[in-house]
């Protein structure tokens, strides 16, 4: 029995997972698969990842390309959710700030730096024009450091997933100034070389059972209910998420693609260098 682990964000993206080791998918091919949450996102995944504490992880693709970049000894192996990642852009309740424009010297909560929040509030300012290198940052670890750091105004905003954070404009903790999309496909799988060399057989294994879920994911029935129940989500909310979002179709990705996004990540200042396509990548 192979004994791995994968690390993922506790959100609704990630509910396949969930599934499919609920079903012991994974169990019946000799693989013991453990899932491990990070609610602190990409930056402390892309740290387990480095630290051998998980050998698979479901990353913003952003993050893990600067990682690897920086010596994370990892490889994407495929695209996980191809359609962007809708960030929300909040203030909280009691802030001054109206609206995107008012938040342009003002200090941005991020969960650490290299992290999906850290990266995207790069992305906004080069959007909104703004002095990328004037940007103010307070690191506070995951969303409910995010909650306190702006309710207490340690930070002025925060950037996290549209409707994982909706409950929280709902109840009045966040006031959402808008959104900015991910210009590319949101999240990939990313796996440990060392993994990726002993076993190559028994990760494509893993793979073709989350992608044989998360094909057929939107037709399972009242999906919609079961993860408004279980994410604490309203159910059209839910179900305005399941109809943009669209999980990989099992093609393998491309170093043109990789390309793109890294040419992209330079326009944003994002990352100050780029490395052949082919050094990010392995195909099985």
């Amino acid at each position: 029995m192979l004994h791995l682990k994968v690390g993922g964000v506790p959100e609704h993206f990630n509910y396949p997972w969930y599934i499919t080791l609920k079903n012991k998918a994974y169990t019946k091919e000799g693989i013991n698969l453990r899932w491990q949450d990070f609610p602190g996102g990409t930056g402390a995944m892309s740290k387990a990842l480095r630290e051998g504490s998980i050998d698979i992880a479901i990353v913003l693709t952003e993050g893990i390309i600067k990682d690897i970049i920086d010596g994370n000894p990892s490889k994407i192996i495929q695209t996980y959710v191809k359609s962007p990642l809708i960030w929300g852009i909040h203030v909280g309740a009691k802030s001054k700030f109206k609206s995107i424009n008012d938040l342009e010297n003002a200090t941005v909560a991020i969960s650490r730096y290299g992290s999906g929040s850290h990266l995207m509030a790069i992305v906004n300012a080069y959007n909104n024009g703004w002095d990328i290198n004037k940007l103010q940052f307070k690191v506070v670890k995951n969303l409910q450091g995010g909650i306190d750091a702006l309710t207490n105004g340690e930070a002025d905003y925060f950037m996290w997933e549209h409707f994982t954070t909706k409950p929280l404009v709902d109840n009045g903790t966040f006031r959402r100034l808008g959104d900015c999309p991910t210009p590319w496909p949101c999240f990939v799988v990313a796996i440990r070389d060392e993994v990726l060399e002993k076993h190559p057989e028994e990760i494509k294994k893993v793979l073709e059972i989350i992608n044989s879920c998360t094909a057929d994911f939107k037709d399972i029935e009242n999906i919609d209910e079961t993860l408004a129940i279980r994410y604490e989500q309203q159910l059209e909310d839910i179900q305005e998420w399941l109809s943009i979002t669209e999980w990989n179709d099992g093609k393998p990705i491309t170093e043109n693609l990789l390309t793109d996004i890294q040419n992209k990540m330079i326009g944003f200042n994002v990352i100050s260098e780029k490395i052949n396509s082919n050094r990010l990548i392995k195909i099985l």
